[in-house]
């Protein structure tokens, strides 16, 4: 059974390293959420290490350039981990050959201009038209406040008949762009994998993304065991389920994409609900919350 806890600083103690998602636990896609700011840097004063671990498609440098814009502090937080970084990784290394359709919008670009020195040596990858491409990089729809997963049908059966890899930037489904919700290429992957097309996903609940924690510790001087990592987050299928195949610990916060879900008071979960929920969907988070906070 779930615990039910009023702040992060309650539970806090046995933890030195937090893997905490963004959308929906940090900020709402338009603004943070001051008192999940203030539990992370308090976190930190205690001597502790966040790593901030997105499902964004995109590099850890434009996921910085956005929260710096949104007026993140850099007291509240130590590195990012992305999607988009360990993507990157496999589409250079040719995981879906070397001309690649980029399903996607513009604010994705960095994943093909901003290459880390150690991959520079990598043949480049060309971006070109769906009929001439080897495989597909997806980061998302086109236009992601108007279209639809099934607006791209057509064109997934055209890909899926010749054999295409889709190589997947963002396992989630949906996010709440303030009180607007969106899809994501997580959906489009799922409605392509359903047509039976091959896709390659990279970010929470897989390996490579925690792999891409592991590493930005790394280059902190921190290496950290699994006992003593708690990951924050308020997607049950990319954040919960990604610590559990981890091995660890997991914060679930239910104010977030499931608020619905779980009584009219968005920060206090009603047990009763929470409980049956989880069980229903075998997920065993060792704490939830409304907010974090």
């Amino acid at each position: 059974m779930t615990r039910i806890i009023a702040s992060l600083a309650e539970i806090s103690a046995p933890y030195d390293v937090l893997y905490c998602d963004l959308w929906g636990c940090l900020h709402n896609g338009k603004a943070l959420f001051p008192q999940a700011v203030s539990a992370l840097q308090a976190f930190r004063k205690k001597g502790g290490a966040v790593v901030l671990l997105t499902n964004a498609p995109r590099t850890k440098h434009a996921v910085k350039r956005r929260l710096d814009q949104m007026g993140l502090p850099e007291d509240a937080y130590d590195a990012i981990a992305a999607s988009g970084d360990a993507t990157q990784v496999a589409m250079l290394q040719g995981a879906a050959g070397r001309k690649l359709w980029h399903l996607g919008p513009g604010k994705d670009e960095d994943l093909f201009t901003l290459i880390p020195d150690w991959l520079k040596d990598q043949p480049p990858i060309e971006r070109v038209s769906l009929e001439d491409a080897e495989g597909i990089i997806c980061t998302g729809p086109f236009d992601e406040f108007t279209e639809v997963p099934e607006d791209y049908r057509g064109r997934f059966l055209s890909a899926k008949v010749r054999g295409l890899k889709m190589l997947c930037a963002n396992p989630d489904l949906v996010v709440d762009f303030g009180d607007t919700r969106i899809y994501c290429a997580g959906a489009l992957a799922e409605l392509y994998a359903e047509m039976g097309g091959e896709v390659l996903q990279f970010g929470k609940p897989y390996p490579p993304v925690y792999d891409t924690a592991r590493s930005a510790l790394a280059e902190k001087g921190i290496s950290v065991d699994n006992d003593a990592v708690l990951a924050i987050g308020d997607g049950f299928r990319t954040d919960i389920k990604g610590a559990q195949a981890e091995g660890i610990d997991a914060l679930f916060i239910t104010g977030g994409l499931e608020a619905a879900r779980f009584g009219t008071d968005v920060e206090a979960p009603d047990a009763t609900l929470l409980d049956a929920w989880l069980a229903e969907n075998d997920l065993s988070p060792r704490y939830s919350m409304g907010r974090l906070r």
